[in-house]
């Protein structure tokens, strides 16, 4: 049976829901390049609108909540964010470049807790990407600048941490290059850490340890009538409860797809491209159909 998924994303100046088929159903204008995005268990969306800004939204688009970074701590520089989450107690974590920390934030805007982070090459657009709280009430960050994924304690201490490699290639510039800019790790039910490596070119899952025991390389994967797939700056990802991983495939192009569904033996079972509703940037993307158990 063929695999179909409704998501939602953003890419092309808009967030938009898009069907099984093609067709968009629901769709705002959003001209930043959002980083993060979630819907939330009561039928809102979670959004990034702007650089330093985060919004609930409802169904019929009306922003119920929202969060806007600002210069903290003696820093006076710009704010970005790049990852964000919806807590179980309803706070809402926002990680912040230049103020070089997470915040749990409530429903009044007003900040319960903070996690100062350590950047030992700050960059307002590069401190961290991806970030998440984990079931342990530690904190797994991607850090995007020094090609680290780091766990956090509540306090801020590091406990774990794994340095991103070259992987036996050659670095090289540009959206189509070749490096150490990571951009998601989600901790999976059995420790292991998943990651997308960003312009690493490929998706890796490590132990403990800081072994490498599964990935899919940039040039490994196929489309299901054997045209080969290449993986560019790899985003976020999702592990769904069938044990497969969604991979977010950022400057596409015309010949590859922009998601991957892809099977722990890596066989392709659904791909989306659709250039034309997102152009070649999904960097934030969320399968509305994948169900309870999902890691993103």
């Amino acid at each position: 049976m063929r695999v179909e998924h409704r998501v939602l994303a953003q890419g092309a100046g808009r967030i938009a829901v898009v069907e099984p088929g093609g067709v968009v159903s629901w769709e705002i204008p959003c001209a930043h390049s959002s980083h993060d995005i979630a819907a939330l268990e009561n039928g809102n969306y979670l959004l990034h609108t702007a650089a330093n800004r985060v919004v609930e939204m409802t169904p019929d688009k009306r922003v119920v909540w929202e969060w806007v970074g600002q210069p903290a701590g003696g820093y006076t520089g710009p704010i970005e964010i790049h990852g964000f989450q919806r807590l179980r107690n309803g706070r809402t974590m926002v990680a912040e470049c230049g103020n070089k920390r997470i915040v749990e934030v409530d429903r009044n805007g007003k900040v319960v807790h903070e996690v100062p982070l350590t950047v030992e090459r700050p960059d307002s657009h590069r401190d961290t990407r991806r970030v998440r709280k984990l079931d342990n009430r530690n904190y797994l960050v991607a850090q995007e600048g020094m090609g680290l994924v780091r766990e956090y304690d509540s306090h801020g201490r590091i406990v774990w941490e794994y340095a991103l490699n070259l992987n036996g290639q050659p670095a090289s510039g540009g959206p189509l290059g070749h490096g150490v800019s990571v951009f998601c790790a989600l901790r999976l039910r059995n420790g292991d850490t998943l990651i997308g490596g960003g312009n690493n070119n490929r998706v890796f899952e490590v132990n403990r340890a800081g072994k490498v025991v599964w990935s899919v390389e940039r040039d490994e994967l196929k489309w299901p009538d054997g045209r080969p797939i290449r993986l560019n700056w790899v985003t976020g990802l999702q592990r769904l409860p069938n044990g497969n991983t969604v991979i977010g495939n950022t400057y596409c192009g015309d010949d590859n797809p922009q998601l991957i569904e892809v099977t722990r033996d890596k066989k392709v079972v659904w791909t989306f491209h659709q250039t034309k509703t997102f152009g070649y940037e999904i960097c934030a993307a969320w399968l509305l159909d994948a169900g309870r158990g999902t890691i993103r």
